[in-house]
């Protein structure tokens, strides 16, 4: 059966208003009765010394004047006055209503012992229910005798009743208003849940321009802030799934060109081999093409094999110290004619005791990549490779004076299949976007950091940090 989360909470906040207030309201009648009956007996044990103190100026069962005048003093006051001997006979009773007392043995051993019989309630000892104190006479510690005071409970009960009847009324109020207010907070915690319901219903159709209004003020609010949260993030995702997608169809369409163009050249070349097509002054031609596009697609493999074993941890870092001028004499010198061919020149800026902590061979990859990608989008300028040693770090940067980079495309040059100029689709070093991709990882497995500084037409800097140490 289903119950609305309204009436589960009006439910439970007015049964535990009634059980409080029930509690209360019994703890209090209670109390209040338990202190008007102690009030009653205080007053009659109070009434009851007097008389027995001036029964010391009067023998003991002839003041007949003196019991007389209090007798219907406590008349006023509705408390029955009886005098009785140490037999239990009733000497002295306004209206003679019964010849002797009855009193318990245990309430007698208590009057022997010359204490005081104290009864809050007395149900029907008397043909009344009665409040009851009896109080002992003794001479040289013998039992003379006794007062007893008598107090019809009928008036406390009445003063007990119209406490009850105003306990009562505050009590139905109490839950009038406590229901109405609870009604008021039950609607408005449910309407705010409905909203997170409602946008839970939005997200599920794929629209993630929700926003619902959050606090610190309770767990709803909270939990409506890490909502608005969970939705940016899926927002965020579900935009670079998106854009990963339309990366994966430009990085298919290019694969499929970047494949066929080779592949083509080199059917073509072997197809005219094998039928003499080509003479034989032109074969070594063909065949160091055929060399060429082969290499080109194995660079292509090898490019998509190292994203993937970087990106699933099989890589290994032997970190070894290495001079730093070394490394830059090996890359200017690989790809001295890559850049002779653009008419660029590599210059390198780096004292010779600098050293770097890396892996040799993952350490070349990385400059290799930035520093190729400096030389294609570079026509006429210049490469500079630097090293320094700053603090705990050993900074290298690669500058150029190329064409730049648009500031607003830095974040996403790291992107994979990403490509700054997709109008060139045949670069033949990192030819589908994954070299920085992987320099990145690379950088970061060896615990340091890579930034790109560039200005539209103005040439780019790619500043690496790795650490002077191992951590």
């Amino acid at each position: 059966m289903k119950i609305k989360y309204l009436y589960q909470l009006l439910g439970s906040h007015i049964s535990i208003l009634i059980i409080a207030l029930l509690v209360l309201s019994l703890s209090f009648t209670h109390y209040v009765e338990n202190l008007v009956y102690e009030n009653k007996v205080d007053e009659l044990t109070s009434f009851g010394e007097k008389i027995l103190s001036d029964f010391e100026r009067e023998p003991f069962l002839r003041g007949k004047l003196l019991l007389t005048q209090y007798s219907n003093l406590l008349q006023a006051r509705n408390t029955e006055l009886i005098v009785f001997d140490h037999n239990a006979i009733v000497t002295y009773s306004r209206k003679g209503i019964i010849p002797r007392i009855t009193l318990t043995e245990k309430e007698w051993n208590i009057l022997l012992s010359g204490n005081v019989v104290q009864l809050k309630y007395d149900p029907g000892r008397f043909d009344q229910a009665v409040t009851l104190v009896a109080l002992p006479y003794l001479v040289n510690d013998q039992l003379i005798g006794g007062i007893l005071l008598l107090s019809p409970i009928s008036g406390t009960r009445e003063m007990i009743s119209q406490i009850n009847q105003y306990l009562l009324y505050t009590v139905l109020i109490s839950l009038s208003i406590a229901f109405l207010l609870s009604l008021f907070l039950s609607k408005l915690h449910v309407k705010r849940i409905e909203k997170m319901r409602d946008a839970t219903s939005v997200i599920s159709t794929g629209n993630y321009d929700v926003f619902i209004k959050g606090s610190s003020f309770d767990e709803i609010g909270e939990l409506a802030s890490d909502f608005n949260q969970m939705v940016r993030r899926l927002k965020s995702s579900q935009e670079e799934i998106e854009h990963l997608e339309n990366r994966r169809r430009q990085f298919m369409a290019d694969v499929s060109h970047e494949l066929r163009t080779p592949l083509t050249t080199i059917s073509g070349v072997i197809e005219g081999i094998r039928n003499d097509m080509i003479p034989d002054d032109q074969r070594d031609k063909g065949f160091q093409l055929i060399d060429k596009e082969a290499k080109r697609l194995i660079r292509l493999v090898n490019e998509n094999l190292d994203y993937e074993k970087i990106r699933s941890n099989q890589v290994i870092l032997h970190k070894v110290e290495n001079k730093l001028i070394d490394i830059f004499e090996i890359i200017k010198e690989q790809l001295s004619i890559l850049a002779e061919e653009k008419g660029n020149s590599i210059r390198i800026e780096v004292d010779s005791a600098t050293e770097v902590l890396a892996d040799y061979d993952r350490l070349i990859q990385i400059l290799m990549n930035i520093t190729k990608n400096s030389i294609q989008f570079t026509s006429n300028g210049t490469i500079w490779l630097r090293g320094k040693i700053e603090q705990s770090y050993t900074v290298v940067e690669i500058e150029d004076t190329g064409s730049g980079i648009d500031p607003k495309e830095i974040d996403s040059i790291w992107r994979r299949f990403y490509k700054a100029d997709l109008s060139r689709t045949s670069n033949p070093y990192g030819e589908f976007g994954l070299g920085l991709s992987i320099v990145k990882q690379l950088v970061q497995m060896h615990k340091g950091t890579i930034e790109v500084v560039s200005e539209k037409g103005k040439g780019t800097k790619f500043i690496i940090k790795l650490p002077s140490k191992e951590t």
